[in-house]
């Protein structure tokens, strides 16, 4: 079963399940919004990404974030998808980062947007 994210209770009262494609995007926005250290039994767990929203506007971020998502989700998820193209753009004041990945179960393409903190 895979569980829905955030957890809730469904119409049913049992604990709301989803497919497989929406539950590995859950995945994907918890591996890129948690925080390395913010989970006890898994310190290392997550790529920090809304820890660097503070930090200067630049190249320098982008190519931080590049790298640390990348390596978050090819260690946690490796086994679920494929990383296609990571892409981590800096105009003005907003980080945009755009994640193109394959289902290594079905070959289904997926897309995800980060854009001002929110997955899109």
């Amino acid at each position: 079963m895979n569980i829905d994210f955030p957890y809730r209770i469904d119409e049913r009262g049992r604990t709301a399940g989803t497919d497989h494609a929406s539950h590995v995007r859950n995945m994907v926005e918890q591996v890129l919004f948690t925080a390395p250290g913010e989970r006890v039994n898994r310190p290392d767990f997550g790529c920090g990404l809304l820890d660097l929203v503070f930090d200067p506007n630049g190249p320098e971020l982008t190519a931080t974030v590049e790298m640390t998502a990348q390596a978050a989700l090819q260690r946690w998820l490796g086994d679920l998808l494929t990383v296609e193209s990571l892409t981590v753009t800096a105009e003005e004041a907003t980080l945009r980062v755009s994640l193109s990945y394959r289902l290594t179960a079905t070959g289904e393409l997926r897309t995800v947007r980060v854009d001002g903190g929110t997955a899109a």
